[in-house]
């Protein structure tokens, strides 16, 4: 009997943690507050990833005993921003180090193709 249970804990501690991300996740998170000086409006923008999981299952033990758990978490870090100024927007991206590095090995490859390319 409390293997049959089981699913039915497990399928309700995912609605849960479902809920508790979603009820968390809203536009002001990706969209901050708009900020303007001198004629010129900036929107922050912003990534954000969430995720949760969960599992659970009966034990092998006589009384029959079982369990689950779960988790989530999210991770929200800055993009760019939106300009706006003089009726016009455009988005303008905050450089990541990380395009630094992909763009070292973009190079890299491109020339290792070189290489070969007039080696033959």
């Amino acid at each position: 009997m409390a293997t049959q249970q089981a699913p039915a804990l497990v399928d309700e501690l995912l609605q849960r943690i479902g809920r508790t991300v979603g009820d968390g996740t809203k536009v002001s998170t990706i969209f901050g507050e708009p900020i303007e000086r001198e004629g010129i409006t900036v929107i922050p923008v912003a990534r954000a990833r969430f995720g949760f999981g969960g599992g659970g299952g009966g034990a092998h033990e006589p009384d029959g005993g079982s369990g689950g758990g779960g988790g989530g978490g999210g991770m929200v870090s800055p993009v760019g921003y939106i300009e706006v100024k003089g009726g016009t927007a455009a988005f303008r991206r905050i450089p990541n180090p990380t395009d630094l590095v992909a763009l070292v090995v973009a190079g890299s490859l491109a020339a290792l193709a070189l290489k070969r390319i007039l080696r033959d």
